[in-house]
C-alpha cells in the first residue's frame, strides 16, 4: 500500500493493532486494511528468578506495555508524520500458561508464575492421572494445586486466576475473558463445547472438597471466547495505561486475548487440520492441529491446547531454544571488542550461524547441553548449561555453533518422534517463525535436520506473534462469516512468498548421530543439577 494510503487509514482510525509480550521482549506490530505491518515499536525486559521463582513484576507490565505503544508511536510519527491516536481493533497476546492469581479486591496474591518454572511436577502427574488428559508442569492448574498441595495461605483467598494476557485484556477492558488457545495453557478444553471440562472441573473440586477454601474452580476461571468473538472495548482507564501521552482514544473493540501458540499459529497460517508451525526462540514448541484425538495421554511430554478458533492441536514444547546460544555470540563479540573489532549484533549472528553450515554433520562429537532452566521433557526440574567432548571430538567453531543449534533442537525432537513416529500424525504443511529463523537459510536447514521433514518460512515471518495478534484482531472484524482458516487463506496468505527447505539425507543422519549422544549425555547434565549449585 503507498504511503499516502497508509497515513489516510491511519489518520482515519483504521489501523489495527497487535501487542505481545514475549519472554524477553514486548512488541507492538500496526497493521493495514490488507493486514500488512505498517509500523511496529518493541521494549526490552527480562524475567528474574526472585526467590526461586521465575517471575516479572506487575509494574514491568505495566512500564513495558507503555513504553512498547511509546515506541511504535514514534515510529509512526517518523514514517508518516502522525499522531496515533484511533485505532479500528486492538488484540493482547502473550507467553502461555503460568500463573496470575488475584483477591476478590484484584490483589495479586503471589509474585506471577511464568511458564518457565518447573516446581509443579508434583501437581502435574496427579492431575494427569486424575484427568486421564496430559497436565504440563506449566499450566494454570498444576501451579494452582501445587500450591494447594503446598499449603500456600494465599490459596484460600483466591478469586480470580488468570494468565498474562488476560491480566492486560482485563485491565484495559475491566472484563475477565480468554482466547480459546490461551484458555487451553490454564485448564483441559472440551473441544465439542469449546468451554473449560466441566465433568475435569467437577473431578478438581472433588479432589480438593476437604480444604474447604469457600470457592469452585469454575468461579475462579476466565470466560473462554473463540476468535472472532468480541471481547470488549478499550476503557477509558485502559486508553492511558497504554498511552502514557493519553492520546490514544477509549472505544476501541479487542477481540480474545490469546497466548502465544495461538498467535504463531495465525501468524504462519497453521490453523487447520495437518498443518503446524515451530516457533522457536527463548523457548521452542512445535504446534500441530490434528484430525483425530491421539490414542493415548503422553503426560509430560505432548501437550493438548487448541487453535484459536478451537481445534485440538498436539504441542511439543521445550522451555530452552535459543538463550544458551545468545550467550555464547555474545562472549563472542565481547572477544572480538577485546581485540579490537567491534561488529554489529546481526553481522556477528550470520557469520557465527552461518559456520554451522560448514561443520561435520554430527558436530564431530561436540555436545552442548543449553538448559539455562529446567527441562520437562527431558525429565529435569533444574537447569546446568553445559558443553561436553572427547578429547578426540573435533573442536572447531564450526562444529560448535553447529553443536549449539542441534542442542537447541533436542528436547523438542523428543517429543516429536511421539507424535511422527508412536501416533503417525501427518502434515501437509510446517512452517517456522521465531528468532531461530532470523538467519533463515540456517535456521531452516537445521530445522529440517532434526524434525525430518521439509520446513517453511514465510516471508512475514520475521513480524511473529504480535502480527499474528493483529491478524485476530483484524478477523474480529473483517471476518465476514468465514471460518478462521477461510479467512487467513483468502484475506492474508493468498499471495504470500514462502522458503522452503527439504531435509538433505546426510543431515538428518548427522542430526541422529548427534541425537543419540545428546540422549546418552543427558545423565550428565542430571548428575550436574544434583551437584552443582
Amino acid at each position: 500500500m503507498q504511503t499516502e494510503n497508509i497515513k489516510k487509514e491511519i489518520s482515519q482510525g483504521q489501523a489495527i493493532l497487535g501487542i505481545e509480550f514475549g519472554s524477553t521482549r514486548i512488541k507492538a506490530v500496526l497493521i493495514d486494511s490488507k493486514n500488512e505491518p505498517v509500523a511496529q515499536g518493541a521494549f526490552d525486559w527480562e524475567n528474574s528468578l526472585t526467590d526461586g521463582i521465575w517471575t516479572y513484576p506487575l509494574n514491568k507490565i505495566s512500564e513495558g506495555l507503555r513504553a512498547s505503544y511509546a515506541d511504535l508511536k514514534k515510529d509512526v510519527a517518523k514514517k508518516y508524520g502522525l499522531k496515533l491516536t484511533r485505532l479500528r481493533a486492538l488484540g493482547i497476546s502473550a507467553m502461555m500458561h503460568g500463573y496470575l492469581a488475584f483477591d476478590k479486591e484484584g490483589n495479586l496474591l503471589v509474585p506471577f508464575r511464568t511458564w518457565r518454572n518447573t516446581m509443579t511436577g508434583t501437581a502435574a502427574k496427579k492431575l494427569s492421572a486424575l484427568f486421564d488428559y496430559p497436565v504440563p508442569e506449566r499450566w494454570s492448574i498444576a501451579h494452582l494445586y501445587q500450591a494447594i498441595l503446598n499449603n500456600e495461605p494465599h490459596v484460600g483467598k483466591v478469586a480470580y486466576l488468570t494468565t498474562l494476557a488476560g491480566y492486560v485484556h482485563w485491565k484495559l477492558t475491566g472484563r475477565k475473558v480468554i482466547g480459546i488457545g490461551d484458555a487451553s495453557g490454564m485448564f483441559p478444553i472440551d473441544t465439542e463445547s469449546k468451554q473449560f471440562d466441566k465433568k475435569m472441573i467437577a473431578q478438581f473440586d472433588a479432589l480438593t472438597a476437604d480444604k474447604n477454601y469457600g470457592w469452585k474452580l469454575e468461579s475462579l476461571l476466565p470466560e473462554v471466547l473463540t476468535a472472532g468473538t468480541p471481547a470488549g472495548t478499550l476503557s477509558k482507564e485502559g486508553a492511558a495505561l497504554i498511552d502514557a501521552d493519553n492520546e490514544l482514544q477509549s472505544g476501541v473493540p479487542l477481540c480474545p486475548p490469546e497466548g502465544d501458540a495461538g498467535t504463531g499459529m495465525a501468524a504462519t497460517n497453521s490453523v487447520a487440520p495437518r498443518t503446524g508451525n515451530v516457533s522457536a526462540g527463548t523457548s521452542v514448541f512445535a504446534m500441530i492441529v490434528l484430525e483425530k484425538k491421539l490414542s493415548k495421554s503422553y503426560s509430560g511430554l505432548i501437550d493438548l491446547v487448541t487453535t484459536p478458533d478451537g481445534s485440538l492441536a498436539a504441542m511439543a514444547h521445550a522451555n530452552n531454544c535459543t538463550g544458551e546460544y545468545d550467550n555464547w555470540i555474545r562472549l563472542f563479540g565481547e572477544a572480538a571488542a577485546a581485540a579490537g573489532c567491534r561488529i554489529p549484533k546481526p553481522d556477528l549472528y550470520d557469520a557465527l550461524l552461518f559456520e554451522a553450515l560448514k561443520g561435520e554433520k554430527n558436530c564431530g562429537g561436540l555436545i552442548p547441553y543449553n538448559y539455562i532452566s529446567g527441562e520437562s521433557m527431558t525429565g529435569l526440574t533444574e537447569g546446568r548449561p553445559l558443553f561436553v567432548r572427547t578429547s578426540t571430538s573435533h573442536f572447531t567453531l564450526a562444529n560448535f555453533m553447529r553443536a549449539q543449534l542441534f542442542t537447541a533442537l533436542g528436547a523438542l525432537r523428543t517429543g516429536m518422534d511421539i507424535l511422527f513416529d508412536k501416533e503417525q500424525v501427518k502434515l501437509d504443511r510446517l512452517t517456522g517463525h521465531g528468532g531461530f529463523f532470523k538467519t533463515a537459510e540456517v535456521g531452516l536447514k537445521i530445522m529440517a535436520a532434526a524434525m525430518h521433514t521439509s520446513v517453511s518460512a514465510l516471508e512475514t515471518a520475521g513480524e511473529g506473534g504480535p502480527w499474528g495478534m493483529a491478524l485476530l484482531a483484524s478477523y474480529l472484524i473483517n471476518g465476514k462469516g468465514q471460518t478462521l482458516s477461510e479467512y487467513l487463506e483468502k484475506e492474508v496468505f493468498a499471495g504470500a512468498k514462502a522458503t522452503t527447505v527439504n531435509p538433505d539425507a546426510s543431515d538428518i543422519k548427522g542430526f541422529n548421530e548427534f541425537f543419540t549422544n545428546y540422549k546418552k549425555g543427558l545423565t550428565v547434565e542430571r548428575a550436574a543439577v544434583e551437584n552443582i549449585d
